[in-house]
């Protein structure tokens, strides 16, 4: 499994009473062969990861805390975001979680010693995917929905904030409440739900610290479907990341990059380059391959070249 697996690189772990095992290890060489393992459902493992064809389901996975995330979670869920990433037979991610819950944020007691070091702990060496913060280093190239359930709040509901495309269940509770617990949404909060809200109506949660349900997060354009169920969410889920799967993957990853341009340099940034983006597409063989299967009255086969 190994040798297919991009240089520097741990695809995904297990947490142990010792810390984090890793079941896969770099290569001396990276490869376009690399593929996302499996990771079941096992006492211990803090990620889930479960391939579906061109799509991968992750699943955080500490249900017993709320799926509250500690260090050992954080950087599975990091190994497994940057495993996809790197899979080129991954087209598009799900993440939610294992449980009643998605996520109540952060494990405080197991990470208040790191967060209030004087000096930070330095980045992590091998640039491991992250949906918190802004470094476009550290950011997925390819698009990842996100299924919200249960509670979703604080660090939970600011990972929710970082996915493309946001589908929830009827029964979800949203809370960006660190306000009330003396602290700020430090994750990101404060940015991505006023760009995605607007002011006052990220203000109206974030100042006071209320929460909110599925239909408020649906009229603030939150969420873009609802479903009765965290069954019927991620089977909603699968469906869009099914179409997702189907479009042509580098037409896919030139818009993410165009829009997330404009959003950290402005439009004048993303339209600078957008018409060297666009030309550079007619070149490969996926656009042929797209103009073929248009006349041919069939499904195009992308290939990602």
């Amino acid at each position: 499994m190994s040798e297919g697996i991009e240089r520097r690189t741990v695809l995904m772990a297990a947490a142990a009473a010792s810390g984090i095992a890793a079941i896969a290890q770099a290569s001396a060489q990276p490869a376009p062969s690399a593929r996302l393992a499996d990771v079941p459902l096992a006492p211990g493992v803090r990620a889930t990861v479960e391939r579906r064809g061109q799509i991968v389901l992750i699943g955080i996975n500490r249900p017993e805390v709320f799926n509250r995330m500690d260090p050992a979670g954080s950087r599975a869920l990091a190994l497994a975001l940057t495993g996809y990433d790197r899979d080129d037979s991954l087209r598009c991610a799900i993440l939610f979680g294992q449980g009643e819950n998605f996520s109540r944020g952060v494990d405080v007691d197991a990470r208040q010693a790191a967060i209030t070091a004087p000096t930070p702990a330095p980045a992590d060496a091998n640039d491991l995917i992250r949906l918190s913060g802004n470094n476009p280093k550290q950011r997925l190239s390819k698009p990842i929905i996100v299924v919200a359930h249960g509670d979703t709040w604080n660090a939970g509901h600011e990972m929710f904030l970082a996915c493309d495309i946001r589908v929830c269940s009827a029964d979800v509770r949203f809370g960006q409440d660190e306000t009330s617990h003396a602290r700020f949404p430090g994750g990101g909060g404060t940015i991505r739900m006023v760009r995605e809200t607007g002011w006052g109506n990220a203000m109206r949660y974030i100042l006071t610290g209320d929460h909110w349900g599925a239909q408020e997060a649906f009229r603030m354009g939150l969420v873009q479907e609802i479903a009765p169920t965290k069954e019927a969410a991620i089977e909603a889920a699968v469906r869009l990341a099914n179409k997702v799967a189907g479009c042509g993957p580098l037409g896919i990853k030139t818009a993410l990059a165009n829009a997330h341009l404009a959003l950290d340099e402005g439009e004048p940034a993303a339209f600078a380059v957008a018409g060297k983006q666009y030309g550079d597409l007619y070149l490969t063989k996926d656009f042929l391959e797209g103009r073929k299967a248009e006349a041919e009255n069939r499904p195009a086969v992308y290939i990602g070249q």
